[in-house]
C-alpha cells in the first residue's frame, strides 16, 4: 500500500469522527427522489412546496458560520444545497464541517426555494454521507497574475488523464460528454441498419483462424482443448457465412484486437462496425455509408457540418468520389496504370526520391502512395475506388480488368474512417486468392491472409452477391467530437507500462 499524504490521513482521521457520531461513511441504502435537473424543475412548475431527496458528490463548501452553501453533482447537474444551524442542528453541523470534503457523496433531504441571489437551492433539512472519499480530487486554483488568470494543478496532463480516467471523467465534464456522444453515435448506427432491415448479430472473438484484414493476430491458448485460438481481428468472414445462411442483411458491432502499434490513430483493441447486405455492390454500400456517417453527426451535434482541429468538415451527402488512380495521379503525378508490375512502380517512385519498402508488391507500394500523399489531405469526406487486386483478397474483381477489384475506403480530417468492396463469392476464385497470399507474402508478413478451409466450405454452398463495410467507431468518434487522439475518446486505453521508457 503506498504512503498516505497528510491529506489522506486527515480524511481517513475524518472516518473516526463520523463513526463516532454514529453515521455510516458507505451506507448500503440509499434515498432518492428526484435527480438535481428534477428537483429544481419541479420546484419551477410547481405552484406548492416541493420536498425532495437528492444525493450527488460534493463540488464546493461555503463556511459562513451558522450558515454552510455547498453544491453538489449528479448525472443530471449541480444544485445548491444551503444548510443552517437552527435547522439541523449544532452536532450536526459540527460534524458537517468536521467530517465532510469536497468529493464526498451525501445524501441531502428538504425542500426547494430561490435565495436572494436569484438561485435555486435546497433548504437542507437532513443529510448523511453515502461514500467517504479519501483521496482528493485534484482542484484547480485560478490566480491572477499580472492581470491574467492562471490556473494551478488542473488535472490536464495527458498521461495521467487516461491512466486514471475516472478521475478524468469526475473532474472534467467535458470529458464525460465526449462519451455521452459517442454513446449517441452508437445508437444513430444501430437505429439506421435496424431500419433498413439489418440484423444485429454476434460472431465469436476466439477464433481458430484469424482473417478479413491485414493485421497480425493476438495469440491465446485454450487448455481444455489444447488448442490455440486467436483473438479476432474482423468480423467479415462470420458475418459473410450468416448470408450463407439465408439472413440477408446483417451487421456487428464490436471489439476487434490488433497486435500492431499503438499511435494517435491506432489502438490494439477498438470498436468496429461491419455490415454486409446481399444483392448489393460497393456502389450501393457508398450510398448507405454516406447517409448513415451523416445521421450520426446529428445524433452527435445537432447538425451535419461539424469543426474538427479548427476546420469545417461537412458530412452531408453526397461525398466527393475519386478512382484511387486518379487521387494518386493528382498528388503524386504518377500514373499507376503506367506501371502495371511492381518493380516498375519502384523504380518510378525511386526517381521522385521516395524510398519504397524494397520486395512490396505493387498494391503495397499504390497503398504507401495513398497513405503518404493522399490519406493526410483528405479534409473533406471521399470515396476513393477501385483498388489493387494483391491488397484486397476478399473483393471482386472489376468487370475487364482482373488486377483491380470493386473496393472503396472513405478518408475525413486526414483519416482513414471506412473499408468497403463488393464482396467475392465465387469460391474457386477466393481460394486460388488464398493461395496467391501465401505464395506472395512471408509467413510473418500481417498481409498474408490464412487459407480458411470452413469459409470456402461455407462459400460453395453459395453465396449471394453482396456488398460489405467495415468502420471504425474510434475514428468516427475523434471526428465528431473534435479529438486527435484515439486514447480520447477510448475510455480505457491500452498504454505502456509506467516504467517502460
Amino acid at each position: 500500500m503506498p504512503e498516505l499524504s497528510d491529506l489522506e490521513q486527515i480524511r481517513r482521521e475524518k472516518l473516526i469522527l463520523l463513526e463516532q457520531a454514529g453515521m455510516a461513511a458507505y451506507p448500503a441504502k440509499v434515498e432518492r427522489t428526484h435527480t438535481t435537473r428534477e428537483a429544481v424543475e419541479a420546484y419551477q412548475s410547481a405552484d406548492e412546496e416541493i420536498r425532495t431527496a437528492v444525493v450527488g458528490r460534493i463540488r464546493s463548501l461555503r463556511d459562513l458560520g451558522k450558515i454552510v452553501f455547498a453544491h453538489i453533482e449528479d448525472g443530471s447537474g449541480q444544485l445548491q444545497l444551503y444548510f443552517r444551524q437552527n435547522d439541523i442542528g449544532e452536532e450536526a453541523m459540527s460534524l458537517l464541517k468536521g467530517a465532510f470534503d469536497l468529493g464526498d457523496f451525501i445524501q441531502a433531504a428538504g425542500y426547494m426555494f430561490t435565495t436572494r441571489a436569484g438561485e435555486v437551492t435546497l433548504h437542507v433539512e437532513s443529510f448523511r454521507m453515502l461514500s467517504k472519499a479519501l483521496t482528493p480530487l485534484p482542484t484547480p486554483k485560478v490566480e491572477t497574475i499580472d492581470g491574467e488568470e492562471v490556473v494551478h494543478d488542473a488535472f490536464e496532463d495527458s498521461e495521467a488523464r487516461v491512466r486514471q480516467r475516472y478521475v478524468d471523467l469526475a473532474v472534467n465534464p467535458e470529458v464525460r460528454e465526449v462519451f455521452r456522444a459517442r454513446a449517441r453515435i452508437m445508437g444513430a448506427l444501430r437505429t439506421f441498419l435496424d431500419s433498413r432491415g439489418f440484423l444485429e448479430v454476434e460472431t465469436p472473438i476466439l477464433q481458430p483462424i484469424y482473417g478479413g484484414a491485414a493485421a497480425r493476430p493476438f495469440v491465446t491458448h485454450h487448455n481444455q482443448l489444447r488448442q490455440d485460438l486467436y483473438l479476432r481481428i474482423s468480423f467479415e468472414l462470420y458475418l459473410k457465412r450468416l448470408l450463407v445462411g439465408g439472413l440477408e442483411r446483417v451487421y456487428e458491432i464490436g471489439r476487434d484486437f490488433r497486435n500492431e502499434g499503438v499511435d494517435r490513430r491506432h489502438n490494439p483493441e477498438f470498436t468496429q462496425l461491419e455490415f454486409y447486405m446481399a444483392y448489393a455492390d460497393f456502389r450501393q454500400v457508398m450510398e448507405l455509408t454516406e447517409q448513415m456517417v451523416a445521421a450520426a453527426a446529428v445524433a452527435a451535434t445537432g447538425g451535419t457540418q461539424v469543426t474538427y482541429q479548427g476546420q469545417q468538415i461537412e458530412f452531408a451527402p453526397p461525398w466527393q468520389r475519386k478512382t484511387l488512380r486518379q487521387a494518386i495521379l493528382e498528388a503524386s503525378e504518377i500514373d499507376i496504370d503506367e506501371y502495371p508490375e511492381a518493380e516498375s512502380l519502384r523504380e518510378a517512385m525511386l526517381a521522385q526520391g521516395r524510398q519504397p519498402t524494397p520486395g512490396s508488391t505493387r498494391g503495397k507500394l499504390i497503398e504507401s502512395l495513398l497513405s503518404s500523399d493522399i490519406e493526410p489531405a483528405s479534409l473533406q469526406p471521399v470515396f476513393l475506388y477501385d483498388y489493387p487486386r494483391d491488397i484486397s483478397p476478399l473483393a471482386k474483381a472489376v468487370p475487364g480488368d482482373p488486377r483491380t477489384v470493386e473496393r472503396f475506403e472513405g478518408f475525413v480530417g486526414g483519416l482513414e474512417l471506412c473499408n468497403a468492396f463488393s464482396e467475392l463469392n465465387d469460391p474457386i476464385d477466393q481460394e486460388a486468392r488464398f493461395l496467391e497470399m501465401g505464395r506472395d507474402y512471408g509467413v510473418e508478413d500481417e498481409d498474408r491472409h490464412p487459407m480458411d478451409e470452413d469459409y470456402l466450405q461455407a462459400m460453395r454452398y453459395g453465396m449471394p452477391p453482396c456488398g460489405g463495410f467495415g468502420m471504425g467507431i474510434d475514428r468516427l468518434t475523434m471526428l465528431l467530437t473534435d479529438n486527435p487522439s484515439i486514447r480520447e475518446v477510448i475510455l480505457f486505453p491500452h498504454l505502456r507500462a509506467r516504467d517502460d521508457d
